[in-house]
């Protein structure tokens, strides 16, 4: 493939490498020039294009990389259709994906033009999770290219391995005095845990911390694995708990594991059955060593000493916030709309002057936009200020809103959204993210965009676009995206959350106020004298 400056005429067949304007509207990069394209460029006054041109034996993008990502499905991975040389594989059910790194390592090494990313291995994904996003980064790759990449993929490249139904028997010990509610918590924490996994609770039993009673306990389970969690942690080969797996007849695999909180783990066998001696962490809800144990097995992959002493590396799970596990967390229904404002911008283009302070008819800009918002079909709204905007605040005054000021306004957009995801006193079904600067949007404007909100046919992310097709404000996304929303970086917003999910996104075609960009005083002045006959 090669790039290169053409004539209109010579221009036909290739691939536009540039995004061009035209006088209703804009070529988009990456499309194949017909003649009506040519012709939109003509009229535009343009006499070269830059192209590029795929020479003999290359392959397209979108071709290139649904041939790729095809060759990684498996029982319960599937791949979304190509746009713009990407795919997205998906998983159909919960479980836990396993790779051969090796293979991937050597896939991503035949050619800069063809890469994978994917999740780390073994991780615990749920029913339509992205697992990995295949691109191809130029508009084309030669063939003899995408022949050696298949030759790195193999077999089980990729596998996603579902929670196949089990039994276990929980061992609950007490000492003298030990409190009866701290066992009562502990099974209801252990249940919660295990829950999901497919791993059904056959018996719960509570018994003295002993050698003897755990023994005793353990000769009678029938159930596919044991859960044993001690009134006392265990401190070493010789305590208690693995004691008492030893004195029934079992093997201790390992003692202890590299991932904390969970270092004090016991993973033995009974009968060839696994027998688990949880650590005291798992009385408590949050993620710890024993979950990435418990998925493993529930998923039926084999678990021996050294894979857990694998487990170092990424093992650090302590005071992470974003390493807790949804599913740990205590059930919360999930209804309503959070619309998140931002605005924390300092008006640079306004050359000294502060646009949300300008007037829309009696009212500031900021104001004006905040009480739209107010009037459409949302439950609650958040409003994003730069760190001591008391101009603003007080532009705000009686309104039901809750203000945030965020001393990271300097970092970008991205960290105003992160500000308002993080100050949510709810849980919502979706949180619309709007500017806080667009002055024509009304309330019908949000509406549209909340109707069109549908889990059931994957419109998971709602998009308005103008006549032009230009995407802009509010963009609606369900609580699915929460965290992704919280860990965005940088002043691009959540724009590439569109990108890496587009089979996700649904455009509604819109009118021009949902991109209207009244960033300068030029531009103010012009929208004044547009609207001097209407207001």
């Amino acid at each position: 493939m090669k790039f290169a400056s053409v004539e209109l005429a010579k221009a036909k067949g290739h691939i536009l490498a540039h995004s061009m304007p035209h006088k209703s509207g804009v070529l988009k990069k990456g499309i194949t020039l017909g003649a009506d394209d040519l012709e939109k460029l003509r009229l535009a006054g343009q006499a070269h294009v830059t192209v590029a041109m795929l020479e003999q034996g290359d392959v397209a993008e979108n071709k290139a990389a649904q041939t790729l990502a095809d060759s990684f499905t498996s029982i319960g991975i599937k791949a979304t259709q190509a746009v713009a040389g990407r795919v997205n594989l998906i998983a159909e059910h919960d479980g836990v994906l396993s790779l051969n790194t090796t293979k991937v390592e050597a896939f991503n090494a035949v050619d800069e033009a063809i890469t994978i990313a994917t999740l780390p291995n073994f991780t615990r994904v749920k029913n339509g999770t992205l697992l990995a996003t295949l691109k191809i980064i130029p508009y084309g790759v030669a063939k003899m290219r995408i022949d050696r990449a298949l030759d790195c993929i193999g077999q089980s490249c990729i596998k996603l391995h579902g929670f196949t139904p089990k039994t276990c028997d929980i061992i609950l010990t007490k000492t003298q005095g030990f409190k009866p509610s701290l066992l009562t918590k502990a099974e209801k924490v252990i249940r919660t845990r295990i829950g999901p996994l497919n791993l059904q609770v056959k018996n719960c039993s509570v018994v003295d911390h002993s050698t003897q009673a755990i023994c005793d306990t353990l000769q009678t389970s029938k159930s596919d694995m044991v859960l044993i969690l001690g009134a006392s942690a265990t401190s070493d080969r010789q305590d208690v708990v693995p004691e008492g797996i030893v004195q029934a007849g079992g093997v201790i695999k390992r003692f202890g594991m590299p991932v904390d909180p969970g270092n004090l783990l016991v993973l033995g066998t009974y009968q060839d059955r696994p027998v688990i001696g949880l650590p005291g962490c798992a009385r408590a809800p949050a993620l710890n060593g024993a979950d990435w144990v418990l998925e493993r097995l529930c998923a039926g992959l084999p678990l021996e000493a050294t894979d857990i002493a694998r487990m170092g590396v990424g093992g650090l799970l302590k005071e992470i916030p974003d390493r807790i596990q949804p599913r740990m967390q205590p059930h919360k229904t999930r209804a309503g709309i959070t619309a998140i404002l931002l605005a924390a911008g300092s008006s640079s283009r306004m050359r000294g002057d502060d646009k949300l302070m300008r007037k829309v008819g009696n009212a500031p800009l900021l104001r004006h936009c905040v009480k739209v918002a107010l009037s459409a079909n949302i439950d609650h709204c958040i409003v994003v200020l730069k760190e001591g905007a008391a101009e603003h605040k007080a532009a705000l005054q009686g309104l039901p809103v809750k203000i945030v000021e965020t001393p990271d306004a300097g970092l970008g957009m991205s960290a105003s959204l992160r500000a308002g995801i993080l100050a949510m006193d709810t849980t919502p079904k979706a949180i619309l993210v709007g500017l806080a600067d667009m002055p024509d949007l009304t309330s019908d404007h949000f509406n549209k965009i909340i109707a069109g909100h549908d889990t059931g046919k994957n419109r998971f992310i709602i998009c308005p676009t103008n006549p032009n097709g230009k995407r802009g404000h509010p963009v609606l996304f369900d609580a699915k995206f929460t965290e992704n929303l919280a860990n965005l970086q940088g002043d691009t917003g959540a724009k590439d959350i569109l990108k890496t999910v587009p089979e996700w996104v649904y455009e509604i075609p819109s009118d021009a106020a949902v991109s209207l960009d009244l960033d300068t005083p030029e531009a103010w002045d012009a929208w004044v004298l547009s609207q001097a006959p209407n207001r």
